[in-house]
């Protein structure tokens, strides 16, 4: 398939994101049965920003251009392994497989397997000849390149067993904002999609917040209130509980608005249920150890990525910085 059949593909494959297809309704179902972290709600999140800001015809063509095809290049095989933090996490690993022609071993997390699976059995039914180039795999031997994503332990045992073959390996990240004080009721609603969207579970999720002297906490936390309806699933409801627990066990001071615990925290990772926060003096030395930081995926605040649009990602945004298809075009 030429770029233009496969962005045809692509928009085929939008079109049924966006319909009321049973059997895709049903794999919506047993995608949330199977993990509940994803509500039917964050799944759908998750669908729309994909249609969005992935699979629309313009970006499509805007971002193929800047890589042209080399000509007479052999297609390569190329080993992916999937996260299953969010729900879909892994279509742009995939994506990018799929459009630089390249066969794709696809290792899937048994946590974020049922949605991907019906999206290449649809590419499959509808076009036979991609049926081959995607192979869902739990065993990722054979191939010529590896894009793997997981938590800093399983990326040692990434870079052992791939260190033989050019790779890209992602570790744990987060990400954290910069507030100035002077943000609106608007801009904090917004931040607040930043932060407990897909529960805080993303590597695009803040869960930490650097904060001028003397800031006043009321607006944020009215603002995060949104979410108070995630006090409702037993999951999130069971880590507030726990965290809550230490940091009385602890007797240390929290913030919180019956939903949301706020801690004074160095750590740039929070667990879920909990935003961590800093004072700072200076911004511009904050902003600095950030961008320096390789913990870091993205700061948001003004100037940087702007609030609300953390966890809507557009095709450039390449997870830690690594430009993959230039990657995969390379190979």
């Amino acid at each position: 398939m030429n770029n233009a059949q496969k962005t045809a593909a692509l928009l085929r494959l939008r079109e049924h994101l966006e319909s009321n297809d049973d059997a895709f309704q049903h794999a919506k179902e047993r995608a949330f049965q199977v993990n509940g972290w994803f509500t039917p709600d964050f799944i759908n999140i998750a669908i729309q920003n994909i249609c969005q800001y992935y699979l629309d015809e313009k970006l499509l063509n805007s971002w193929l251009a800047a890589y042209p095809q080399p000509g007479g290049q052999t297609p390569k095989t190329v080993g992916i392994t999937a996260a299953g933090n969010i729900p879909l996490v892994g279509f742009h690993d995939w994506l990018c497989g799929f459009v630089s022609g390249h066969q794709v071993k696809l290792k899937l997390s048994a946590k974020d397997a049922v949605l991907m699976q019906h999206l290449l059995q649809k590419m499959s039914s509808w076009y036979p000849e991609t049926a081959q180039q995607t192979v869902v795999s739990e065993m990722l031997k054979d191939c010529d390149a590896y894009i793997a994503t997981g938590s800093n332990n399983s990326a040692r045992y990434f870079e052992y067993y791939f260190s033989r073959f050019p790779h890209i390996i992602r570790r744990n990240r987060t990400s954290a904002a910069v507030l100035t004080g002077r943000e609106s009721a608007a801009e904090l609603n917004l931040l607040a999609d930043d932060v407990m969207l897909y529960f805080g579970l993303g590597c695009r999720n803040v869960t930490k917040i650097f904060v001028p002297a003397g800031y006043d906490f009321t607006p944020l936390l009215k603002a995060l209130e949104k979410y108070a309806y995630l006090a409702e699933h037993h999951k999130y409801k069971n880590n507030y509980d726990y965290n809550l627990a230490l940091l009385l066990l602890n007797s240390s001071a929290y913030l919180t608005n019956g939903s949301v615990l706020l801690q004074e925290h160095e750590a740039l990772f929070s667990p879920i249920s909990v935003l961590h926060y800093s004072y700072y003096d200076h911004a511009a030395t904050v902003t600095a150890s950030l961008k320096a930081s390789n913990d870091v995926q993205c700061i948001v605040g003004q100037g940087f990525t702007p609030f609300g649009l953390a966890q809507q990602p557009a095709l450039t945004d390449y997870a830690d910085g690594v430009d993959t298809m230039a990657f995969l075009r390379g190979l």
